[in-house]
């Protein structure tokens, strides 16, 4: 009995991925990037509006929340806090999702800052879009820099798995200097590095263009096990050609495959690359998919159509249980069927982060309903 119980060990561990895991540590995951508050207005757009919800973001930081609240893992973040009312609401809500905070503090100036960014986003409606404009003037989250973070007394506990973005890369010259840093530190401890590549045209052409993003990126990316973005993050974040494919649609999988070997010249130690494919129908109707290349093959999700409250966040929660399952060491199908059914989820929700609980993420990787629950 004991020779049978080893091997189905064995099996269990996540070496199929072509990663080294740490089996446990005091930190599952930190993210490195901005903390932002995001002002939610609903279906009416902000030049209608009369009051807003207010949620509580970050790329980066929607991953730790999510892989907290929903999947129960022991998470952090390490980012810029204000001491002002904003920083105030933002840190209580990193709280409430079970983050644990590690903060380089500044002070408001009572008139000009720094702040804690403010993003606006209208949830859209129909065939109207969401429309997404940012305040990240005098931002504290771009005055970070190497050397801001104690990464040896943070880790000291274990870290498992380190994870940031091309957001938080994009906000100033020296960000890019403090992920690396992190990374580097990461590694020499022992955790899987992650990187989503989510490439905002706005953002890097106010921080030195296309050409710029993609010399930074492709920098940070020596330092990166797994990288989650759409061939467009690929191409125009990493400055990679795309094949001389043309997709069918959103859900066609050809141009990202394609790019794969492309990646793979240039990254050759990268061993996940991971997508979402959405084909946007109306505001509240979508097609959703995924895929992801691990260590040599390549895993498909299913297509479903989704009914969208709220889109933002749904690649985060997409990277979360992806994440979630390599740690636990599904087989990488189901790793991709978890960040898949988890993303879907997400935009059920109001906000950027999960409500979701594991149990639901779980049933509907399985191919579960809407039906009732009683």
């Amino acid at each position: 009995m004991t020779g049978p119980k080893f091997i189905c060990y064995i099996e269990r561990l996540p070496m199929s991925y072509g990663l080294t895991i740490r089996p446990e540590g005091g930190l599952d995951l930190l993210s490195l990037g901005a903390l932002v508050h995001r002002l939610d207005p609903g279906i009416i757009p902000f030049r209608k509006a009369h009051d807003v919800h207010v949620h509580v973001s970050g790329g980066e930081f929607n991953v730790a929340a999510n892989l907290a609240d929903c999947f129960h893992l022991h998470t952090g973040v390490a980012s810029a806090m204000v001491g002002y009312p904003i920083g105030d609401l933002i840190a209580e809500r990193v709280k409430a999702m079970g983050v644990r905070p590690f903060y380089k503090y500044f002070e408001h100036d009572g008139v000009t800052g720094p702040n804690m960014a403010a993003v606006y986003s209208d949830r859209g409606q129909g065939v109207r879009a969401p429309v997404v404009f940012y305040n990240r003037s005098n931002e504290a989250a771009a005055r970070l820099k190497a050397g801001d973070f104690d990464w040896k007394a943070i880790f000291s506990g274990g870290i498992r798995w380190f994870h940031s973005g091309g957001i938080f890369a994009a906000l100033s010259p020296t960000t890019p200097s403090v992920i690396i840093e992190g990374m580097q530190a990461a590694r020499a401890a022992g955790a899987v590095v992650s990187l989503d590549l989510n490439f905002r045209a706005k953002l890097w052409k106010i921080s030195g263009g296309f050409e710029h993003a993609a010399e930074t990126m492709n920098r940070i990316v020596e330092n990166v096990d797994v990288l989650v973005g759409n061939e467009e993050d690929l191409q125009k974040g990493l400055g990679i050609p795309g094949p001389e494919v043309a997709a069918t649609s959103k859900l066609d999988t050809s141009v990202f495959r394609g790019m794969i070997d492309r990646v793979l010249n240039r990254h050759p130690h990268v061993k996940i690359v991971a997508t979402t494919l959405r084909e946007v129908h109306s505001t509240n109707r979508h097609s959703w998919g995924a895929i992801a290349w691990i260590n040599g093959k390549f895993y498909e999700a299913p297509t479903c159509e989704l009914d969208v409250l709220d889109r933002v966040g749904g690649g985060d929660g997409f990277a979360a249980g992806l994440i979630y399952g390599v740690l636990k060491g599904e087989e990488p199908g189901e790793a991709v069927k978890l960040g898949w059914a988890h993303g879907a989820l997400l935009t059920t929700f109001p906000g950027d982060t999960t409500m979701a609980t594991v149990d639901q993420v779980r049933e509907f990787a399985k191919g579960g309903s809407a039906r009732i629950q009683r």
